[in-house]
């Protein structure tokens, strides 16, 4: 196929697959009502149908580095069934403008925060709705509703998704469901543990309900299929499993009326189609080099870059300062950037091979600049608006930018010496995937040599994962527009920033 027609086709499939996708985005909240609320200094937002301003009210809990709509496909579920939810953002997440304080590792630091907070917002449930309240939250926030419920006999059900908590006992929290994707191996094995305390350890099963709903006392574990830690919050059958759950502990309708709030299929549809779009409007990019820019090392001397600075990197930070900013673990994983791309800068010095030619980049230095102004301007109305309206919470507070800036300065090395690394004439095949391995590999070596401080990198690596799939096939396209690494190295870069710096938390000092 002709490549204009190919261009054609892509462009004609990107834009059918967004607006199929905000279609079915916005059935998906169909007749909610939704309301901005600030409680105390907490932002929140309640979800009902219109007349349906008693009833019973669901709180809804986000977990490490979330925010509100990360939850929502919960929200609208519970909203369409007639009942009340709330989301709301804990402090150094989100638009809370406090930032997050204690030691997170300690029940005594951080724990007690968010429990306060997840107070706070119980107490405002109880004044909007008949006075009935459940708990539900996810990953981090599991162990926080599960400790808030203790604390509070009135909650009639919690809902603990991903759940790790040490609080659980036989008595409380009353009414717990357990959600599990089925891919977390070890958070299955708690989850039937905890089932296993009111029921013979030998018995626990995933889908039944072991003790009495009405007396408080029930259990239960569902595992929710083809689901990892974060796709758990977007399967139907989660959704339905939680809502079957509300309506057994406060006495309402039965299982085959429950409407689902389906989204994460068009989730994901929304970003293919935007992936699709990416190829065609790269066109619009100027083109920066007149060869195929690049240190073009074939295997033999890749091996070099690409598995030095993954080994060295966690070694050398370990005995280093790298906290400096306060967002939690956002310092390390910028300096990890840094050393990375210092270290993939001293291989290419080292070799002798695969050296910019310093008078080829300053005749091409305006070109780069406006073909990486373009593609950041593609990134900001493309990325940012989706993840932002669909996904969690993407666009900076003022008291964000200041970090955003600073992590750039780790991750401009990293990838502007990661896209010379893997690309040119004559480059091994390959490349760019091994040095995205050899990448998440050394991280994984960093959380081992470092465990409690940077155990929350494990959460977020599937998300860095994703990024480097997703903006390393728009980084291909752009190389074969452009011509050159730079423009792909410098984009990749502000964005990867930008992420960590909105969504990572803040702490305080």
């Amino acid at each position: 196929m002709p490549q204009r027609m190919t261009t054609l086709v892509l462009a004609i499939m990107g834009v059918i697959a967004v607006a199929l996708a905000a279609w079915k985005l916005h059935v998906a909240r169909d007749g909610v009502v939704e309301e901005a609320v600030t409680i105390g200094h907490i932002p929140a937002t309640v979800y009902r149908t219109s007349g349906t301003e008693k009833t019973p009210v669901v709180v809804i809990a986000h977990g490490f580095a979330g925010s509100e709509p990360l939850m929502v496909s919960f929200a609208y579920t519970i909203a369409r069934n007639g009942l009340t939810a709330i989301t709301f953002d804990y402090a150094g997440h989100g638009r809370n403008p406090k930032p997050l304080s204690g030691n997170i590792t300690r029940e005594d630091g951080a724990t007690r925060t968010l429990v306060s907070e997840t107070e706070e917002v119980l107490a405002y449930a109880r004044t909007i709705g008949d006075g009935r309240v459940a708990l539900l939250g996810h990953s981090m926030a599991s162990d926080i509703i599960v400790r808030t419920a203790a604390q509070n006999p009135d909650v009639a059900a919690t809902i603990a998704i991903s759940m790790f908590s040490p609080a659980v006992t036989r008595d409380t929290p009353k009414n717990l469901l357990i959600v599990v994707g089925d891919w977390e191996g070890m958070l299955k094995t708690e989850a039937l543990r905890v089932t296993s305390l009111v029921s013979a350890p030998e018995e626990a099963k995933p889908g039944v309900t072991y003790g009495d709903i009405a007396k408080g006392t029930a259990r239960r574990a569902y595992f929710s299929s083809y689901a990892e830690h974060v796709s758990v919050l977007y399967r139907p059958e989660s959704l339905r499993e939680a809502q079957l759950w509300l309506d057994q502990a406060f006495g309402l309708r039965c299982a085959s009326k429950i409407k689902v709030a389906e989204r994460g299929i068009w989730i994901a549809l929304l970003f293919i189609g935007i992936a699709l779009l990416a190829k065609p409007l790269t066109g619009f990019l100027p083109i920066v080099s007149p060869t195929r820019a690049g240190a073009g090392l074939p295997w033999k001397d890749l091996w070099l870059p690409i598995v030095l600075p993954a080994i060295l990197t966690p070694l050398i930070l370990r005995p280093l300062p790298t906290q400096f900013l306060p967002v939690l673990v956002g310092d390390y994983l910028a300096c990890h950037f840094a050393m990375y791309g210092v270290l993939t800068a001293g291989c290419l010095w080292w070799t002798g091979k695969g050296h910019p030619n310093r008078s080829e980049i300053s005749a091409a230095a305006a070109k780069v600049a406006l073909a990486t102004a373009i593609l950041l301007a593609l990134y900001a109305i493309g990325v940012v608006w989706p993840i932002h309206a669909e996904f969690t919470n993407f666009v900076p507070t003022v008291a964000r930018l200041p970090l955003i800036l600073a992590m750039s300065a780790g991750t401009l090395i990293y990838f502007v010496a990661d896209e010379w690394l893997t690309r040119g004439e004559g480059a091994g095949r390959g490349a760019y995937f091994a040095s995205k391995v050899a990448f998440i590999v050394s991280l994984a070596i960093a959380v081992a040599l470092d465990f409690e401080r940077l155990f929350f990198l494990i959460i977020i690596v599937p998300l860095i994962v994703l990024f480097f799939v997703f903006f390393g096939l728009i980084s291909r396209w752009v190389y074969a527009r452009t011509r050159s690494p730079l423009v792909a190295g410098l984009a990749n870069a502000v964005a990867i920033a930008w992420a960590i710096g909105v969504v990572f938390p803040l702490v305080a000092a």
